[in-house]
């Protein structure tokens, strides 16, 4: 319930927000729904990568469940964006890359969440914004990792003016990856999925973690601790395996000139 998932291909997993209204608000039953899905998709050692998408065309997620907000206290309001703020970390620390795919509005937690992934692609026509000061409340949680994303100057103006952007200019800003027409959202999608499936999991994943410690360590502390990574990866096999093809492909190409 709320959640769908589906398989692009054996290494390819899709988790599409369901039943959440039109608009895929994130109700706290929502978010519960995600975490769970998140949780058991994890242990899946087969996946290169995670799609994370809305359902339909109208929204990747349009935010909070308003509704559900208005009826807060303050205690409650601090369970409600404790369990978006574990949200949004299971798709952080999801042990492979997660692409976002946006269409039509990404607001608010939407964003946020949109945030925690690793590559968004949107569809050309697409919008985002963080608009809670206009509701009354702060953007927070994941809202903090937007001025190292895009700069204090450009976060100050999404999050004080609560206003709206397009996905091409969220794209000029560093928010987005790649914008491409809507028709071919999904193709440009199942392109760099089938990219991912080319590398070895077991890199994928291990480049992961070192993206996530690197956001909490200095930069000489965070060369050092790479040393160890690189040659574990020799322990995994697929430098071996990876090295070993492309010199045969090039051996090839010079004995066919």
């Amino acid at each position: 319930m709320y959640t769908q998932v589906t398989y692009l291909t054996s290494t390819t997993a899709v988790l599409s927000i369901t039943d959440a209204g039109v608009l895929n608000v994130l109700s706290t039953p929502v978010i519960q729904g995600l975490i769970q899905a998140l949780s058991e998709l994890a242990e899946n050692k087969e996946l290169h990568c995670l799609v994370l998408r809305g359902s339909g065309s109208r929204a990747f997620v349009a935010g909070a469940d308003i509704k559900e907000l208005a009826s807060l206290n303050a205690g409650a309001g601090r369970a409600f964006i404790s369990g978006l703020r574990d949200l949004c970390n299971a798709v952080r620390h999801f042990p492979v890359p997660v692409i976002v795919r946006l269409e039509g509005h990404t607001l608010g937690g939407g964003l946020e969440l949109a945030m925690a992934g690793d590559l968004r692609i949107a569809a050309d026509n697409a919008v985002v914004g963080m608009p809670e000061v206009k509701v009354g409340i702060p953007s927070v949680i994941h809202a903090a990792m937007m001025p190292s994303q895009i700069g204090t100057t450009r976060a100050a103006w999404l999050l004080l003016t609560g206003e709206n952007i397009a996905a091409t200019q969220a794209r000029e800003w560093g928010l987005i990856n790649e914008c491409v027409p809507e028709a071919r959202l999904d193709e440009r999608i199942q392109e760099i999925a089938a990219g991912l499936a080319e590398v070895g999991p077991m890199v994928l994943r291990q480049q992961k973690k070192l993206l996530r410690r690197w956001e909490r360590m200095a930069l000489d502390a965070a060369v050092d601790d790479s040393i160890a990574e690189f040659g574990a990866a020799f322990q995994t096999g697929e430098p071996q395996q990876h090295m070993n093809a492309f010199l045969r492909r090039k051996a090839e190409k010079q004995e066919s000139r």
